[in-house]
């Protein structure tokens, strides 16, 4: 046996396809045009790239973008200042501070700046609390993507299927918890301090794997045809000798292996990473329409 890949680059596709769409429709009936901020601090090649993935999607999809680099060593006023601004600007319709910032700023204090119905990352405390009540608002783009993925090899109908999330970070395990209880899934919430993980994840009939160790997940912790959702984005050593790349990306699962037990897996790269995106445009949309009072 072998598992079914779940194609997140073309599940991104569709979205964005969908997204596209919406902004031409609001162009012509509400004679505007999304706009989404991006905020990176400092020179990190991997957030450049990021930006950059970003930036270039909006394009593509009739979404404009602004684009503020503030410089490495930015102080914390600087950088709420900005955000402020952009909170305050009409035409911004979507705030995106590119994570993480630099150490010695305090993200959290920045995030909250951020205008709720701007927060297209769906990070702030209130977007976290309308997602745990229930009510409409922005989801973060990573667990609302892997939903996604999840239905695209399950159909629409996830109710009554048992979940295991492996994680429990504010960016990923939590919300994607509260986002399958939406879906009226049963949901198990597991980590480091977890007892018999390996046996609670082989009840699942999706496991999301978002803990952020390379290849932790073993083929014997996978329940045979369940759907595996691998978020996990880890750069290690490429043992690969007819490579010229030093290093690989790798997940939280051990792919080989579990591709063998697994009914449909996400690789990675391919998987999660385009959702996220894509979500973000969709996001981005949403909250140019929410601001206005027109969903």
């Amino acid at each position: 046996m072998s598992a079914t890949l779940i194609d997140g680059k073309h599940q991104a596709q569709l979205l964005n396809q969908a997204t596209r769409e919406g902004v031409l429709k609001l162009s012509e009936t509400a004679g505007f045009v999304p706009t989404l901020a991006v905020i990176l601090v400092g020179e990190d090649p991997a957030s450049q790239v990021y930006v950059r993935n970003k930036v270039r999607t909006a394009g593509e999809i009739g979404i404009k973008s602004l684009e503020f680099v503030l410089p490495a060593d930015a102080t914390q006023e600087t950088l709420e200042a900005k955000i402020k601004e952009l909170s305050d600007d009409e035409g911004v319709d979507g705030i995106l501070v590119q994570l993480p910032l630099p150490k010695h700023l305090n993200e959290d204090a920045a995030i909250e700046l951020i205008a709720p119905l701007k927060d297209v990352d769906g990070l702030t405390e209130k977007s976290a609390g309308r997602l745990s009540l229930g009510k409409v608002g922005l989801r973060p783009c990573t667990p609302k993507g892997s939903v996604i993925l999840a239905k695209s090899a399950l159909g629409d109908d996830l109710s009554g299927k048992n979940v295991v999330v492996i994680g429990r970070s504010i960016l990923v395990g939590k919300p994607a918890a509260f986002l399958f209880l939406e879906e009226n899934c049963t949901v198990t919430i597991a980590h480091s301090r977890t007892k018999n993980l390996p046996e609670i994840c082989k009840n699942a009939d999706i496991l999301v794997a978002a803990v952020g160790r390379p290849l932790m997940v073993k083929a014997d912790w996978v329940k045979e045809g369940a759907c595996v959702i691998d978020v996990g984005i880890n750069r290690v050593p490429n043992d690969n000798p007819n490579s010229e790349k030093k290093t690989k990306l790798v997940g939280d699962v051990d792919f080989d292996g579990a591709k063998t037990v697994a009914g449909q897996i996400t690789p990675v790269p391919g998987g999660v990473g385009p959702m996220t995106i894509a979500c973000l445009m969709q996001n981005t949309l949403e909250a140019s329409k929410l601001r206005r009072g027109l969903v």
